[in-house]
């Protein structure tokens, strides 16, 4: 089930004043499987990038494949297209609308033509996969913590059995603790039901911490694409497009300065401690 975008280029406001070239000649394969981050500074282009993965915005020019298949061709099935690709925005807890949790959890299966019974079979699966308390189903999902509320519009979207998850922000206004329990749980969907999962982040710790793969977009063109340890390499080249690296990046680059002999290419605080405690024993 791997995604392609070839040459892919999106214009808003074609023709006018306002006319922005938002993405330009976007080439990127991810396979099934993948945990890929993709980062950018605000306006770069890679909320609109992946608004193409589902076929939210359809590309200006240039092709997409999903499983082999043109999705621009005449008679392309768009909505089974988004029903294989989920995708969770900033803040989606604000599209949560129901009377309880369960029924708003149903409300994909749902739109997929599901009886009732198969309906609240998916929901309350995706509920125990985000890890969301079982006595919480008929409560209103007003009343949830952010955190929780987090994992409900999650499940709403797992709850389609998508095989590909594009989280845009997914910890926004949590604090570190919410954060953590957010991405160890998507982490742990990815292993455990072979997700594909796509993550953008502003924050370079939790990307170094779970991603495989890096795509970084900067002005609407694909800047890198390569493992953590390569891109974050590049920490001058990433500050001067406004981004940066982990901080143990650069604490292990002040450390090799003052003369202590240790690796440079720890992306995590485990690397790093790791890294450091090998450089005194020896």
């Amino acid at each position: 089930m791997s995604i392609k975008l070839e040459n892919i280029n999106y214009i808003y406001n074609p023709g006018t004043v306002y006319e922005k070239h938002a993405l330009k000649d976007i080439n990127l394969t991810i396979e099934q499987g993948e945990f890929v981050g993709v980062i950018g500074h605000t306006g770069s282009g890679k909320s609109t990038l992946i608004q193409h993965l589902n076929g939210l915005i359809k590309a200006t020019s240039g092709n997409f494949y999903y499983d082999g298949k043109d999705v621009y061709s005449p008679g392309y099935n768009m909505k089974e297209l988004r029903t294989q690709v989920g995708l969770v925005f900033q803040y989606p807890e604000h599209q949560l609308f129901e009377v309880d949790v369960l029924t708003d959890v149903c409300f994909g299966p749902k739109n997929q033509g599901l009886p009732k019974e198969e309906c609240e079979k998916r929901a309350k699966e995706a509920l125990q996969l985000v890890g969301f308390p079982e006595k919480y189903y008929t409560q209103s999902p007003f009343e949830l913590s952010g955190g929780q509320k987090r994992r409900v519009a999650i499940a709403g979207v797992l709850a389609m059995r998508p095989k590909v998850l594009v989280l845009d922000e997914p910890t926004a206004g949590l604090d570190p603790k919410g954060r953590d329990e957010i991405l160890d749980q998507i982490a742990y969907l990815h292993k455990q039901a072979d997700l594909t999962v796509i993550l953008v982040s502003h924050s370079m710790e939790d990307i170094a911490k779970y991603v495989e793969r890096i795509v970084v977009v900067n002005d609407g063109e694909k800047m890198f694409d390569a493992s953590p340890r390569e891109v974050f390499s590049h920490y001058k080249e990433l500050e001067k497009v406004g981004l940066a690296a982990p901080q143990v990046t650069y604490i292990m680059h002040a450390l090799k300065e003052k003369g202590m002999d240790v690796p440079l290419g720890a992306t995590t605080i485990e690397e790093a401690a790791d890294a450091i405690m090998r450089s005194f024993h020896d």
